[in-house]
């Protein structure tokens, strides 16, 4: 493959070598034809008049002419259509995974707008191909992990290490609770590649439904000693939205918010109208080392954690399926500046605001 490829390039530059491209400044491809269609017949027109002043016999004549008119309109349109040969050996070489290939697009037609949206689509391709080798890379390492423990457990319990008591199993129900939580992101994950929108909007009373994904967070938090701090302003604030999307936002925030929270910390969740009144703003706010200001918008994306080394056990989905989903709600969703005045100068939040329009997202 390595040779072919060489041999390839090498074929390329003696191609790159014999391009001719006067007419590249020219937009039109028709106008290209027509200027091509002129300049062969006058080429053939002057060397017929050359050829008769020289006294040469017309049936030697005629064949020289032809011939030489032919190579001069090859020399043109091989320059014209230059691009789409480049085109093809950069598509042959990205049916073998390689997107490095470059296309010249001095020409300003419609081949050289073919060839730029060309190479825009490699561009593309290629970030998409690598975003699935990450992907597939990524979701690998995250299964292994809850299957390796989840083995592991029901290995010792079944050799007799492990007596089959209530902590042991719990130990196999965490592992398993991961796994499930893992493939239930990665399907929520395939409805958004999919483009899939499924709201059922209704009117949502803050109040007992952030102690409702409260009570809910706490459980899935395993007992973390952390603090849960619930203020709706006023308290009987609502806002139009599917209840279970978002429960799965405000619940995988607060997991997020007590896997990085320190013993005893405490993990805010208010609400209140925005300023402008036509939203309605829901904070999320932990006492944790927060995320570095250059990962704000970085971390929202497919397995990113913020940064930082993460052995707590999350997934890196969950703050892009929370994305999504206050996405399909028309809101928005963002890491803002730490109130906190230790905090301010490192650059460093935990504060995730999540904005929400009081106008319906399917009205």
């Amino acid at each position: 493959m390595i040779g072919a490829q060489r041999e390839g390039d090498a074929h390329l530059r003696v191609s790159e070598r014999l391009d001719v491209r006067p007419l590249d400044r020219f937009r039109s491809f028709k106008v290209k034809l027509g200027i091509l269609v002129a300049a062969s017949v006058s080429v053939a027109a002057l060397l017929t008049q050359v050829s008769i002043r020289a006294g040469v016999e017309p049936l030697l004549a005629l064949p020289l002419v032809v011939i030489a008119a032919l190579v001069f309109t090859q020399l043109l349109a091989r320059g014209m259509t230059s691009p789409l040969r480049e085109m093809t050996g950069a598509a042959r070489a990205m049916a073998r995974g390689d997107y490095s290939r470059q296309i010249r697009t001095s020409s300003r037609d419609e081949v050289g707008q073919l060839a730029s949206a060309f190479s825009t689509m490699a561009s593309e391709l290629e970030q998409t191909d690598r975003m699935r080798r990450d992907l597939v890379a990524n979701v690998s390492h995250e299964l292994r992990t809850p299957v390796a423990g989840l083995r592991a457990q029901l290995e010792n319990l079944v050799d007799g290490v492990t007596e089959p008591d209530p902590a042991a199993l719990e130990v196999a129900l965490t592992e398993t609770e991961r796994l499930s939580q893992l493939v239930d992101h990665l399907l929520d994950l395939s409805r958004l590649d999919a483009g899939v929108i499924d709201l059922d909007v209704e009117p949502v009373e803050l109040t007992p439904f952030l102690h409702e994904v409260v009570d809910a967070a706490s459980l899935a938090s395993g007992g973390r000693d952390v603090r849960w701090i619930v203020d709706v302003d006023p308290a009987d604030l609502w806002v139009p939205a599917d209840p279970a999307r978002l429960h799965q936002v405000i619940h995988n925030l607060l997991e997020n918010a007590a896997r990085h929270s320190p013993a005893g910390g405490r993990i805010h969740i208010s609400a209140a109208r925005t300023g402008d009144g036509a939203g309605v703003r829901i904070d999320v706010h932990d006492e944790g080392p927060g995320i570095a200001r250059e990962d704000r918008s970085r971390v929202f994306e497919r397995f990113q954690r913020g940064g930082y080394a993460d052995a707590s056990g999350g997934t890196g989905l969950g703050l892009a399926i929370a994305r999504w989903a206050v996405g399909l709600h028309g809101g928005t969703i963002e890491v803002l500046d730490d109130p906190r005045s230790d905090r301010a100068h490192e650059g460093r939040s935990s504060l995730i605001r999540v904005v929400l329009p009081v106008s319906s997202p399917q009205g």
